[in-house]
């Protein structure tokens, strides 16, 4: 099968250490089978994530050395939001070390206890972050992004019917804030059409309720629109995404995906009453406003990493590598999410394991022998993740998605990787009848997964 070639040249590279399928063992027992605890240079592929673990090109690097450590009015800041007003449109830029900071900062200024956010799904970070005021997040996503065999273009796209519903039995009062995420993580890196934005917007306008994004992977999401949406194919990266914020309030941004750095973030919006309590906020927690918890260099970094995602060559290798890779695992019966997203293949675990109940943690389990076998790390985005107790009945809450996602970085492995990560999991799937549920041995009150302690579940 052909990959898409790089759009780029190798400059610097980092040896990879091979650990033997003992140690992997070893390793991940003491690590008490969550692979957050494993240590990184114990990985050969690490897909993990997709945040924070880009390749920073000659360019940005060029510019880290222009770095103006200035504590205030640093010279980088004003480089960094010209950029993000240039393609965003907001008028308010904040910068975060991160983008769960941007959320926290948005959420404890505007939320109170008993609110509701809306989303087409929350990830963890914002669902947590939501959840630490009080608040309820709502996952309003259309019927065929919770079916993994579904083939849809857009199926990251928010219900409006759900959403016009859900605002008539609220009330505005308790609805602060619409959120939208692009691409969809939590469904499979799943895009939302322009056609859908402009239908939310839509609905957030006759109820007066403003609409923001979750942007981490706004290129992304603005390539599958002009791939796939009617009326788009001559329009540029740029012009889609400029498109599509026009019709929203503001957006929290984690840098540390489509911004192509290894760290940064950032709030934007348009109201000067939440841009100044935020910011008063950020003072507290963060830094001054100018800097926001990062240094200077890491706000070229981004300046110039938010223009270089635009690109289409860079896009078009980026999504292409990541199909490329879903193609090998489709062809050989491997249950995955369809279509393929944009920054992953999604494994969906209650397929590759039918055997094993969600109580058990299918993902997790898949997780860990894909560790311990072949030394690559995915994440479970899943029942460890998700699941919790009903407000009212104490019954545990299974998510309807059960997935393992394999996350790829950004300009950092090449077309072998991914046929290695191809080759590995279609064996483990062969094997899978001899994969063991697990069992929760300890688990923080929040983001359990990150932290949790499991062993393997009696048969």
């Amino acid at each position: 099968m052909r990959f898409p070639a790089e759009p780029f040249r190798i400059k610097v590279v980092e040896p990879l250490r091979r650990v033997s399928r003992e140690e992997r063992e070893q390793l991940i027992q003491q690590a008490g089978l969550n692979i957050f605890a494993v240590p990184a240079d114990s990985i050969y592929v690490d897909l993990l994530t997709d945040s924070g673990t880009s390749a920073m090109s000659d360019h940005q690097w060029a510019g880290m050395m222009m770095g103006d450590e200035s504590y205030a009015g640093s010279k980088n800041f004003f480089h960094f939001q010209a950029a993000v007003r240039e393609i965003f449109g907001y008028q308010y830029i904040i910068p975060t070390h991160q983008g769960r900071v941007a959320e926290n900062l948005l959420f404890s200024t505007v939320l109170k206890p008993g609110d509701v956010v809306p989303n087409n799904i929350h990830f963890d970070t914002t669902r947590a972050n939501i959840q630490h005021q009080g608040a309820e997040a709502a996952d309003l996503v259309i019927d065929e992004g919770l079916d993994p065999t579904v083939q849809h273009p857009f199926k990251g796209n928010l219900d409006p019917n759900k959403l016009d519903a859900l605002l008539r039995e609220k009330g505005r009062e308790r609805v602060p804030l619409v959120m939208l995420t692009v691409t969809n993580n939590s469904g499979g890196g799943q895009p939302v059409s322009l056609a859908n934005v402009r239908a939310v917007r839509e609905v957030c306008t006759r109820h007066r309720v403003p609409l923001f994004f979750d942007a981490c992977r706004f290129a992304e999401n603005s390539y599958f629109v002009q791939q796939r949406e009617s009326g788009c194919a001559n329009k540029s990266i740029a012009e889609i995404a400029h498109e599509m914020f026009s019709h929203g309030d503001g957006c929290t941004m984690s840098a540390k995906k489509d911004g192509l750095v290894n760290i940064g973030g950032f709030l934007a919006l348009n109201d000067a009453d939440w841009a100044q309590r935020i910011t008063n906020l950020l003072i507290l927690i963060e830094g001054f406003p100018t800097y926001g918890g990062l240094a200077g260099r890491d706000l070229e970094a981004i300046a110039r990493g938010l223009h270089e995602v635009l690109n289409e060559d860079y896009l078009a290798f980026r999504i292409g590598q990541v199909a490329q890779l879903g193609a090998l695992l489709d062809q050989a019966g491997v249950p995955i999410v369809k279509p393929v997203g944009g920054h992953a293949v999604y494994i969906d675990a209650k397929r590759f394991l039918p055997n094993v109940p969600q109580s058990q943690f299918p993902g997790q389990a898949l997780v860990v022998a894909l560790y311990r076998e072949f030394g690559i790390r995915a994440v479970e985005v899943g029942s460890l993740m998700f699941a919790q107790p009903d407000e009212q009945t104490g019954e545990m809450k299974y998510p309807q998605l059960e997935l393992v996602r394999l996350a790829i970085p950004r300009r950092v492995y090449t077309t072998e990787h991914m046929r290695y990560v191809a080759e590995s999991v279609i064996e483990l799937h062969q094997q899978r009848d001899r994969l063991k549920g697990l069992r929760i041995t300890y688990e923080a009150p929040v983001l359990r997964h990150f932290t949790a302690r499991l062993e393997e579940a009696a048969v």
